[in-house]
């Protein structure tokens, strides 16, 4: 970073890189294939760390949670050495082959949350057309990321300062509120909320509801048992 930095990325040479790191020119070329492989050097660990989040998630989770978990992956390996992600980051706004570099590496995510999530969705909620699925599928992990990215890049032009785990969570809470619902809420799909009933003098309203269900669901099943005994 600190050769791109003066010299420029075009500039600077394998040979040049190497001796700086005090290696051989065959010892860089073990660790990459490129200049713009060392620079991003850690996507493919990232990767496979986030599908294990998928891999390992509890049967409860709500789908959408869980790729918000995986997602976090990334940031964790920016956020471990903000000084050489934010340096990263200038480089790549610079240089287009980097940055067409670093979309090909948000596809990667984004292919793995849309297979994820398409193998979630509650069978009731896209009963009368399950083409949908696979859009809604690649659009809620396609928002997941998107919605990442977008803290990410606030934060790295900040300079890697502020609370990026709280704007995370900010941002994965308006994901989870736009594209929660017709997604399962666990590896099993989840069964219908049963409707609301109410007591037979229409003092007490019993309802029961699934716990991943969206509050306005839940409200107008209420709204609906009152109207009945109304």
């Amino acid at each position: 970073m600190e050769l791109f930095a003066t010299k420029g990325y075009e500039a600077t040479t394998v040979d040049e890189i190497a001796a700086a790191a005090g290696v051989a020119r065959r010892t860089f070329f073990r660790h990459f294939r490129s200049k713009e492989e060392a620079i991003f050097p850690d996507h493919d660990d990232t990767l496979i760390r986030a599908e294990a989040v998928l891999n390992a998630a509890p049967a409860h989770e709500h789908p959408l949670d869980t790729v918000c978990r995986g997602i976090k992956e990334v940031m964790k390996m920016y956020a471990a050495r903000p000084e050489i992600s934010v340096a990263r980051y200038k480089l790549t706004r610079e240089v287009p082959t980097l940055r067409e570099a670093e979309i090909a590496s948000v596809a990667r995510y984004e292919r793995l949350f849309t297979r994820y999530l398409l193998g979630h969705f509650d069978e009731h909620a896209h009963a009368d057309d399950a083409n949908d699925d696979p859009l809604l599928a690649e659009v809620a992990a396609s928002a997941v990321v998107t919605a990442h990215n977008h803290v990410l890049r606030r934060w790295l032009r900040a300079g890697g300062q502020g609370d990026v785990e709280a704007q995370l969570d900010h941002a994965f809470a308006i994901v989870r509120k736009t594209f929660g619902t017709g997604i399962g809420a666990g590896r099993e799909s989840a069964p219908r909320t049963p409707p609301a009933t109410a007591a037979a003098h229409g003092e007490v309203l019993v309802t029961v509801a699934r716990t991943d269900a969206p509050l306005d669901e839940v409200m107008r099943t209420i709204e609906q048992a009152l109207k009945e005994r109304s």
